[in-house]
């Protein structure tokens, strides 16, 4: 499987502009974006080997991704966790109430005790 220099290119120069962004590299293997999500289970493999890079980039962008204007650009607050969004990590899943009930697996339309 070759490479196409649009690719070549987005994972040279692009993915280090990326926060949270990283390019694991298999061995004639296509390229794959991966979407991963805060407890590393794989969403979604998006194949690369067809697109451009401004196709990518703009899939990248699209997706939640913080492009930086220089690689070691700080990344703002609000963006430290992008593309995932902050919600979930402030909760614990599951977590036992103060006095003692665990709330009920699969429950999640409701919150009565937030």
């Amino acid at each position: 499987a070759g490479h196409s220099p649009q690719v070549k290119a987005f994972v040279t120069q692009d993915i280090p502009l990326y926060h949270n962004l990283e390019m694991k590299h298999l061995p004639g293997a296509d390229p794959e974006l991966v979407l991963l999500s805060l407890q590393y289970e794989e969403l979604e493999r998006i194949p690369l080997s067809d697109m451009t890079r401004e196709e990518i980039n703009q899939l990248v962008q699209e997706l939640g991704f913080y492009r930086k204007e220089t690689p070691d650009a700080p990344v703002p607050e609000e963006f430290q966790f992008a593309p995932a969004k902050p919600l979930p990590i402030l909760l614990p899943p599951q977590a036992p109430t103060t006095d003692g009930k665990t709330p009920p697996k699969g429950d999640m339309e409701e919150h009565p005790d937030l």
